[in-house]
């Protein structure tokens, strides 16, 4: 008896590959295959070997499908959604020709701000393509490569995001698609297109770059003998272009033109995100004005610092993750690897209020204040964007997700310091279900976030809105702000 057709969304993260294999009618997710990435560095420095990738994508969908039992011949398609912001320089057998610049390498800090300047200052760069260049940004990736490496700038024979590299891996197309390509810093959301004059300052040729598709379920080809070899698929099936994970996780949510506008999404992982579907171009400096994958706008605020940071506190103090207790006067900025939101790339951690009437779990709980604190003030900025009075949207549900939306204090500290109703979805793999509609879409010539919508994704339980600790709020927010000097 035949089976019924599945579809495979990839995530491809910072730290491991995930391929979730989903009934391509419903997004019923079968079965998740996974396998680890590594990333190597230390003070500043972050990257990793992008043939690793390839090679975690291909253990992840083999241990997927052998896991849901599933035939490899009733596949019909597959997308990948990747890390944003990774520069992967290739050679001209489309061989990596170093690792990959992660987007938490802040080795490029100095070359963000040099760029602010030439082009004018933060206004010049929201006015071409929404967001100002900070050191997680690829254009300031690829003049710190320029600047330090330049046999490997100048020996490039392509230059590809991470979801980008497997894509043309899967298909053999050099393709991107407008979400993703609006995190580099040389895509401008004005036009919908590389922008030539951003190439010419950085010293980039367009030539480099990967076509961009009309959106992340466009198909921009068939799986390649060689892929469906390594895979273990059949030959000719629809790969999508695929997006960034941010975008993919927008779309597992329904959010989008065919779906939910201007609600707001908090993602606790590695990173702290908040972001929403929009009709309204972003322009402001504080934000990351990117496209959406579906033709909409996903303006975003990124942390660098969120649950790892709060772990290694975790970990200093010998205290499990959910030992926190509120903060008490005790404030901790848990800018461990500098910070990207506020833009303070060469932060430390810092820690203050410290009193002998402090505890241990008062301790992590500040840490755990602070890294919510950070998002949810991003959030704010985020929601003027979009046009809505952050104190009207109060009562406006707040989608949580990532790892952290599965932790008991991440969720309680965002309850008491946002004072919003919260949703938090079913779905535990979000990333990868907006991939899987993606792969969906480009079979069908659907809309993804109609997709996505139809299936459910984005439903869960909703929480209802607890009393706001202000006292806590301004607290920290007064301890951010004088402290900001040194911080930066």
């Amino acid at each position: 008896m035949p089976q019924a057709p599945v579809v495979i969304g990839v995530d491809s993260s910072t730290q491991s590959a995930k391929a979730l294999i989903a009934d391509a009618e419903t997004g019923r997710p079968l079965a998740v295959g996974r396998a680890p990435h590594r990333v190597d560095g230390a003070a500043g420095v972050r990257e990793s070997d992008p043939e690793l990738w390839w090679r975690a994508l291909c253990e992840a969908v083999a241990a997927g499908l052998k896991e849901a039992g599933v035939a490899a011949s009733a596949v019909t398609g597959i997308a990948v959604a990747g890390q944003q912001h990774g520069l992967v320089v290739l050679d001209r057998a489309g061989r990596p020709l170093r690792p990959a610049l992660l987007w938490n390498d802040t080795r490029s800090a100095p070359q963000a701000t040099a760029l602010t300047e030439a082009l004018g200052g933060p206004a010049a760069w929201t006015a071409r393509t929404g967001s100002v260049p900070v050191a997680a940004v690829t254009a300031a990736k690829w003049r710190w490569l320029y600047e330090n490496e330049p046999a490997h700038a100048s020996g490039a024979a392509g230059v590809r995001l991470p979801h980008d590299f497997l894509t043309e891996r899967l298909a053999g197309t050099a393709a991107t698609d407008p979400g993703d390509a609006s995190g580099t810093g040389w895509y401008s959301t004005a036009t919908g297109s590389y922008d030539p004059e951003l190439l010419e300052l950085l010293g980039l040729g367009a030539h480099l770059l990967p076509e961009v598709a009309a959106s992340g379920a466009t198909r921009v080809g068939s799986l390649t003998a060689r892929a469906a070899e390594a895979l273990g698929l059949p030959t000719g099936i629809a790969v999508a272009a695929g997006t960034g994970d941010n975008m993919a996780a927008a779309v597992g949510l329904g959010l989008g033109g065919a779906g939910l506008l201007d609600h707001p999404v908090l993602s606790l992982g590695t990173s702290g995100t908040v972001f929403a579907a929009t009709r309204t171009r972003p322009g402001s400096p504080a934000l990351s004005g990117f496209a959406a994958t579906d033709g909409t706008f996903l303006p975003l605020a990124c942390t660098l610092n969120c649950t790892l940071a709060v772990d290694k506190v975790a970990a200093l103090l010998g205290l499990g993750r959910d030992d926190a207790e509120p903060g008490g006067e005790a404030v901790l900025l848990p800018y461990l690897d500098g910070e990207r939101t506020p833009d303070l790339p060469t932060a430390a951690g810092l820690l203050t209020g410290l009193r002998h009437t402090t505890t241990g779990p008062q301790l992590l709980g500040a840490a755990y204040e602070g890294a919510v604190f950070t998002a949810l003030r991003a959030l704010d900025d985020l929601l003027r964007v979009c046009g809505i009075d952050p104190a009207g949207a109060a009562a406006r549900p707040l989608r949580l997700i990532g790892g952290g939306a599965r932790g008991r204090t991440w969720v309680e500290t965002v309850r008491r310091l946002s004072g919003r109703p919260l949703i938090v979805p079913r779905a535990t793999e979000l990333v990868a279900l907006g991939a899987a509609a993606l792969a969906a879409a480009a079979v069908s010539c659907a809309d993804p976030v109609a997709t996505a919508g139809a299936w459910g994704t984005g439903e869960g339980a909703a929480l209802e809105p607890v009393a706001r600790d202000t006292p806590a709020w301004e607290r920290i927010a007064s301890a951010l702000d004088r402290a900001a000097p040194v911080l930066g």
